[in-house]
């Protein structure tokens, strides 16, 4: 085991069966807030099977026990947590913005989704915060990502209360201080893979945005993020992106420890986490290649059936 010193080791030490290489990248954490933008002036774009015979029918059963057990889930949450307006302001390919919108599309909720120019960020002028993502609930206005989360999850479930030191919230810290730090390094890693990254954005986000726009934001963007990479690499001492990508993926995976998710036979908040900063970059070649060369392709094939279809509605 690789050795670990100071607060990060008694945390780990605290809290259940946490894998080694947690503990190694618990030990460089650093707490950012839910979106910090490397470049201010381009607002941030930085930003499967199991074994056969009767195994494979145990497993087949649990998988539908547990869609059954997802849609009793859902029809309880909307009748207890049923806001009348949900809205999302984001940018695509934002990591945190993600997050909150796995949380979102697993609970069914439905929301608005407003994407934010990354040049003007006109669509925020209304708010004292610029960063995303924001999100308004019948007009109050909740920031920050693991804070919008942990809001929505008091509102649905008012007597769970979350331990800092339980397995669930170590994980989702790791979310929000390691394996964020190792995306844009890899989705911008080269001019062709950050081109890549920015036609996605600009096809599968930027609203109605004009051409010159469009445009602007493509080349410009992806220029920029492909040299701020290298600077996040090198704040991050990351010297080999694409290794960094599958260590954290191999990481995770190794945490399920045979578990069909972090959660047991359903996601919990920490599986959210993870496959929201993942599912963006799950089609680009930096997702292909992680999804080829770890085992995280089986976990995320689950994830993506049971969260199910986006609940959002892009204006």
């Amino acid at each position: 085991m690789r050795r670990v010193t100071g607060l990060a080791a008694r945390t780990i030490s605290s809290s259940v069966a946490v894998h080694p290489r947690l503990a190694h990248t618990t030990a460089m954490m650093t707490t950012i807030p839910s979106w910090e933008p490397p470049s201010p002036r381009f607002g941030g774009l930085p930003t499967p099977s199991f074994a056969g015979g009767i195994a494979g029918i145990v497993f087949f059963s649990a998988a539908a026990a547990s869609s059954l057990g997802q849609e009793v889930h859902a029809k309880e949450m909307s009748h207890k947590f049923n806001p009348k307006e949900v809205v999302l302001y984001q940018y695509e390919a934002c990591p945190f913005c993600n997050k909150v919108k796995a949380f979102l599309d697993f609970n069914k909720i439905p929301y608005k989704i407003v994407e934010v120019n990354p040049l003007f960020k006109k669509e925020i002028k209304w708010s004292d915060y610029k960063k995303v993502p924001i999100l308004t609930v019948d007009g109050e206005q909740l920031v920050d990502s693991s804070v919008i989360i942990d809001s929505l999850f008091q509102r649905m479930h008012p007597g769970i209360s979350k331990s800092e030191d339980d397995e669930e919230t170590i994980w989702r810290k790791w979310v929000d201080n390691h394996l964020v730090h190792i995306l844009s390094p890899n989705i911008y890693r080269s001019t062709s893979e950050a081109l890549e990254s920015f036609d996605y954005i600009t096809t599968h986000g930027i609203g109605n945005f004009s051409f010159t726009e469009r445009l602007v934001a493509k080349y410009a963007g992806a220029t920029a993020m492909y040299f701020v990479s290298k600077k996040l690499k090198k704040k991050y001492n990351i010297t080999d992106e694409r290794a960094a990508l599958y260590d954290a993926a191999e990481t995770w995976v190794d945490a399920l420890n045979g578990r069909p998710f972090l959660g047991g036979s359903r996601p919990n908040l920490a599986d959210l986490a993870v496959f929201g900063v993942l599912r963006p970059i799950r089609y680009l070649r930096s997702g292909k290649d992680m999804v080829d060369n770890t085992r995280i392709g089986e976990w995320f094939s689950r994830m993506e059936n049971t969260v199910g279809e986006p609940s959002g509605i892009k204006e």
